[in-house]
């Protein structure tokens, strides 16, 4: 089975493919997709760092110039969050928002959040254990990453069921090729979305709080401040990019972990912290949950013998990078105590995941909620069955008993 993002074998265990295509060659052009497929660790770590690349290359030239079709003008909303947020931006834009966002969302921030995910982790799984069990994505793994985003925002509670539903719905976007259903649905998220953040940036305008909206409000530097859509394309990002790697990867862990007994057995007899978060970062290698990150060719590239031209696009594949040999030893094991493991799940480069040490937070207490004292083990009640989406890869449920 070779590299097909469509076939459900392939979603479901994508791992022998990345290994055929790491045997042809550095840089290995797929039809299917138009792109040229990188899954060697060295090369991915190397070109998200390389400047001759770029999420956008408008900031360069117009779609006519690097021979692209503009988007229809229905997308438009669409395009325009996504294109103001911090993972599409270049420099110097990128260096500007992102210098402002780290002003208000500091370590600090995240540290305050800490006793919050906690919390509300040790309150989903005292659900789950209340009905003696469930699927563990739907009553754990999502509830927990959209209360500690809204908790960020200062989302009220009244409103938080709206989330969830937008995050998916933008999100569908990030697969490759949708189809026009899905954009319709990410462009009526965007809109809905972007009117909602719209609202509650006047409130806080007029009522600052101590939430992550009213410091991006007050965050300034000698360049001035973000605008309104800067503002609200970051906090959509935040959503979205915590949310879906933080409920994949809790799922995906512990089905590995149901997969691995011996390993589930050591991490639970541990009671070390430590070992908890090497475990979790362990977890976000060795199943990936953004499998591909995609860049356009700003300036003609050597990815080994193969030159790639401008205008070209560049898919690194993060799954097959992460399983790398010449990189990990053992790739295809997973080792709860793996102590050199430089994983490539959260970007590296400017486009680095600026939600990263809260997303480490969020998994280590959830994990930790449900390996703590007093709880018993779970187990699994079914194989689960894999989302039709690649790109950002995950389980349809994962059911589980006490």
């Amino acid at each position: 089975m070779g590299f097909d993002p469509w076939d459900a074998a392939f979603v479901a265990d994508p791992y022998p493919a990345y290994r055929e295509l790491r045997e042809q060659g550095r840089a290995v052009w797929c039809e299917a997709t138009g792109q040229w497929l990188v899954p060697h660790y060295a090369d991915v770590s190397a070109l998200l760092r390389d400047r001759r690349l770029g999420r956008t290359y408008l900031h360069r030239f117009t779609h006519e110039e690097f021979g692209r079709e503009a988007p229809p003008p229905e997308h438009e909303p669409f395009h325009v969050l996504n294109g103001n947020g911090l993972l599409d931006l270049e420099d110097p834009a990128h260096a500007r928002v992102r210098r402002l966002v780290a002003k208000a969302f500091t370590p600090r921030t995240v540290e305050r959040l800490v006793p919050a995910v906690q919390r509300l982790a040790g309150e989903l799984v005292g659900r789950l254990r209340a009905d003696g069990g469930g699927d563990l994505l739907s009553v754990v793994a999502e509830p927990l990453p959209v209360a500690v985003i809204a908790e960020l925002l200062g989302v009220p509670e009244a409103d938080r069921g709206l989330l969830r539903p937008w995050s998916a719905d933008i999100c569908g976007m990030f697969e490759l090729r949708p189809d026009e259903g899905t954009a319709r649905r990410a462009v009526r998220a965007s809109v809905e979305f972007s009117a909602y953040l719209r609202g509650l940036i006047a409130e806080r305008r007029t009522r600052p709080g101590e939430d992550l909206i009213s410091g991006l409000i007050a965050a300034h530097d000698e360049d001035g401040r973000l605008s309104e859509q800067e503002m609200i394309s970051t906090c959509v990002l935040l959503l979205n990019a915590g949310h879906e790697a933080t409920v994949n990867t809790t799922v995906n862990g512990w089905w590995a972990l149901f997969r691995n007994p011996a390993e589930l057995a050591a991490l639970r007899a541990s009671r070390d912290p430590e070992k908890l978060s090497t475990a979790v970062d362990e977890l976000m290698r060795y199943d990936t949950p953004l499998q591909m990150f995609e860049r356009w060719v700003l300036d003609d590239i050597h990815i080994g013998d193969t030159v790639i031209p401008r205008g070209a696009e560049v898919a690194l594949l993060f799954g097959s990078a992460n399983r790398d040999p010449a990189r990990f030893d053992e790739p295809d094991a997973l080792d709860l105590v793996r102590a050199d493991n430089p994983h490539l799940t959260f970007g590296a480069g400017i486009h680095y995941c600026l939600g990263a040490p809260l997303a480490r937070r969020e998994l280590e207490a959830s994990f930790g909620a449900l390996l703590a004292d007093g709880v018993p083990p779970l187990r699994l009640v079914e194989e689960p069955q894999w989302q039709d989406g690649y790109v950002i890869r995950g389980l349809k449920q994962l059911l589980v008993e006490f």
